[in-house]
């Protein structure tokens, strides 16, 4: 019979309490395991918010027995997943790590590209002639390419998601994999990037089928009320991410892999410290469609606090949670649903992003095209526009006017400003806290673009609801961790999503990721650990724009590394 989680935690507290804060390095194996979970879309007010409904053993390991920093908040606005997930583990903002988005026009291939998504290679795990993923596009390296360069490859580095860009993004270049999962048949894949071909272990784990086992099932809440059902509509086939996705058993799903690959992979077992980086991606593909306060996003919250207890249980009883450090943060938080602020009279609007690239179009052919049709946005992502280039060297336009154009027609359509590509490129913006925000959200890569500012409470979604503004809502998220360093506590301090990498690398003795930004989160860590310089040093109200380095050096390096 399996002890209740509350003994468990009593006697993993009874063994730190007798191991004390030894030295580590990942040089020897101290820790043997770092886990860094990244829940997709989690709020940094909702463990407060649910704090009490929590049982041991999940969040409140972080809440009770580890250092929980309560007010950080990502300094860009560009908060989506993809950027999210590369700022955690780079410990930089886009303007260092190159990720501004989750997709953006490629001016050479005249389409919409992924992020992580590279032409030159495969998917593995099932048959697609869909080109695979893998960090090509990052400008900066990670914790994990640190800690295999530090180790001289000896140390094991896996990425998990249900997204590709939640998976590749955090495991880096040099790392051993990442595995995401296919959005409609629920097998684990990965790229030719990583390996030619699953091993053993995953394509059993896809053999045995192990997503069906969540198929025509209810998820109910605590009060036996249906919440969804993962049953297929009758004469339609069964879609992973349509119908489990949603729900708190594509977290399990995850979890069950994740178990798998801690025990066919033997982590924690390595002469080097070893890194498994889990974004749990259920949360947003719930959270856009019923928003932040609804009870089904309650129900997920409190779902996802036995999973974690029940997957900490495993590494203590695996690894030891003596010998593990854990991290809890998230790539974005999440906006209202604008009909549920209005109740409460609060200037909440829906917006349309077609009509909003319609109207700015037809304002850009009234200027530069008069009796013509022309197509100068050629893609919105609300509130984020990319521009036609070629339209706008047709009539002799470049890229600083015609972005300026499109920013004040963009304003002329209901947002509230704009910063440029060009603008942002040479550093002109005003010295203020949102000018600095933008700034952070710069990157070279998708050609001509603006930025433009939206309106607090205002999202493109008719009945859910977004995020990607740089307010409170969709910056503040968790950012916490448990293991022997830590000095357990509430902090206040100020802290950002970047200073979980430059902590880190700090406590292993390994260098922080070439472009952090992150300052070490000196007063949570144990007295024997903690710098003698007083207390955290100010940031920089202006940041220096980190000089680019090429993708291909790093890949280079990363594969001398191992």
């Amino acid at each position: 019979m399996r002890p209740p989680v509350r003994t468990i935690v009593s006697v993993w507290l009874a063994t730190i309490a007798l191991l004390g804060s030894g030295f580590a390095s990942a040089y020897n194996a101290r820790p043997k395991l770092i886990v860094i979970i990244v829940i997709d879309q989690f709020r940094g007010d909702y463990l407060e918010r649910y704090r009490d409904q929590f049982g041991e053993g999940g969040f409140r390991l972080f809440l009770d027995h580890g250092a929980d920093f309560s007010d950080c908040h990502y300094n860009y606005a560009n908060t989506r997943t993809g950027p999210g997930h590369a700022t955690l583990l780079t410990g930089a903002y886009s303007d260092g790590h190159g990720i501004l988005a989750n997709e953006w026009w490629d001016p050479q291939k005249k389409r919409m590209v992924t992020s992580v998504q590279d032409d030159a290679t495969k998917l593995v795990g099932i048959a697609s002639t869909s080109p695979g993923s893998s960090p090509h596009n990052l400008l900066a390296d990670t914790l994990g390419d640190e800690l295999k360069l530090a180790t001289q490859g000896k140390a094991r580095v896996f990425g998990i998601s249900m997204k590709d860009r939640a998976a590749v993004l955090p495991a880096g270049f040099s790392g051993d994999a990442a595995y995401w999962i296919d959005s409609k048949s629920g097998a684990i894949v990965t790229s030719t990037y990583y390996r030619s071909e699953l091993p053993d272990w995953v394509q059993s784990f896809n053999e045995h089928k192990s997503a069906d086992k969540y198929l025509n099932r209810e998820w109910k809440d605590a009060n036996g009320r249906t919440l969804r059902s993962t049953a297929p509509g009758a004469g339609k086939e069964a879609n992973f991410a349509q119908l489990i996705g949603p729900t708190p058993f594509a977290n399990d799903y995850e979890f069950d892999f994740a178990r798998e690959l801690v025990t066919a992979e033997r982590l924690g077992n390595g002469p080097a410290t070893d890194l498994l980086v889990i974004s749990l991606s259920a949360n947003d593909l719930l959270g856009h469609a019923v928003g932040p306060d609804s009870p089904e996003m309650q129900a997920m919250a409190l779902a996802m606090d036995r999973q974690l207890a029940d997957f900490f249980s495993f590494l203590g009883r695996q690894v030891g949670l003596a010998n593990t450090w854990i991290a809890l943060s998230a790539d974005h938080g999440i906006a209202p649903v604008p009909a549920v602020a209005a109740r409460l009279r609060i200037p909440a609007t829906v917006v349309s992003g077609d009509k909003m690239r319609a109207q700015v179009n037809d304002l850009l052919n009234a200027k530069y095209s008069t009796g013509k049709t022309t197509e100068y946005i050629k893609s919105f992502d609300y509130p984020l526009a990319w521009l036609d280039q070629d339209a706008f060297s047709a009539v002799r336009i470049k890229e600083e006017d015609a972005e300026r154009a499109a920013g004040e027609a963009m304003k002329q359509a209901g947002l509230r400003g704009y910063f440029t590509r060009s603008q942002l490129a040479q550093g002109d913006i005003p010295n203020t806290d949102l000018g600095l925000k933008y700034e952070h959200s710069y990157s070279s890569h998708g050609g001509w673009y603006v930025m433009g500012v939206p309106a607090p409470f205002a999202v493109d979604s008719p009945t859910g609801t977004d995020h990607a503004s740089p307010y409170s809502y969709d910056t503040h998220v968790p950012l916490a961790f448990y293991g022997l360093p830590f000095q357990p506590g509430i902090y206040r301090t100020h802290a950002e999503p970047t200073d979980l990498a430059v902590t880190l690398a700090s406590l292993l003795g390994i260098n922080a990721p070439t472009h952090a930004v992150g300052r070490v989160l000196t007063e949570a860590l144990s007295p024997t650990r903690r710098a003698e310089s007083g207390p955290p040093a100010d940031r920089p109200s202006r940041s220096p724009k980190p000089q680019e380095i090429k993708p291909a050096s790093l890949v280079t390096t990363a594969e001398v590394a191992q």
